[in-house]
């Protein structure tokens, strides 16, 4: 795989299952706050961005105003569930383990519920030191912006365009792109939905993969071949 320098993978909905537990809390308070969505709804549509960004979306969309303090009430509760609830991606450490250059991690949760996540599912080690959040780039911007995704890259050595990114949602992927890198979408988590592949290659993805089996073959065959070619 000469041509890659690094290879990223998103965490949520990536690596760890944590899309849907995240999902299933934050449409309990936004029902109850007036605003009724389902958690496999909310997943399809905003998966990938932060709670504060999909409550300013909605509220873009529906004109309802929610408290600010429902953001703040909703990241203890999702930390709590994932301490307790949140397990790895069937072969994500095998996939991860087949990646014999650099890696690294970048994500739009915080550092602390990522090495939470990492530390209870088995992961760490595969990247401690390595786990960039976009609350800790410079600007703090997180995907669709591409900040995080070259903040990576920079710390890793890395020149964007020879950087694969693995990502779950539209969002993560749109920033990938726009940081110049290329990307493979990942379906295999339980906030998957029916042409969740489709999407993830309409923004952007040069493919999808289900199961973490095909990561290792898909990345050795793309790394032979250029887009530009």
């Amino acid at each position: 795989m000469s041509g890659i320098d690094l290879v990223i993978f998103d965490c949520d909905g990536v690596l760890v299952d944590s899309e849907i537990i995240a999902a299933r809390v934050e449409a309990e308070l936004l029902t109850a706050a007036g605003y009724p969505i389902e958690a496999e709804e909310l997943a399809r549509l905003y998966s990938g961005l932060t709670f504060k960004d999909i409550m300013l979306r909605i509220e873009q969309e529906s004109q309802q105003l929610f408290q600010a303090s429902l953001i703040a009430e909703a990241e203890d509760l999702v930390d709590r569930r994932l301490r307790a609830e949140v397990r790895a991606i069937d072969g994500a450490a095998e996939a991860v383990a087949s990646v014999t250059g650099k890696r690294c991690i970048c994500s739009n949760s915080g550092t602390e519920r990522l090495r939470a996540m990492l530390t209870r599912t088995h992961l760490l080690p595969f990247f401690d030191g390595v786990v960039f959040s976009s609350l800790d780039t410079p600007s703090g911007k997180p995907k669709p912006a591409p900040d995080v995704f070259l903040y990576g890259a920079e710390k890793m050595g890395a020149d964007p365009a020879r950087t694969f990114v693995v990502e779950d949602s539209v969002h993560g992927v749109a920033g990938a792109k726009a940081a110049g890198m290329r990307v493979i979408g990942f379906t295999g988590a339980s906030h998957s939905h029916p042409g969740h592949a489709d999407l993830l290659m309409e923004a952007g993805a040069e493919t999808a993969i289900r199961r973490w089996a095909d990561f290792a073959p898909m990345l050795a065959a793309l790394s032979e071949w250029s887009e530009d070619a």
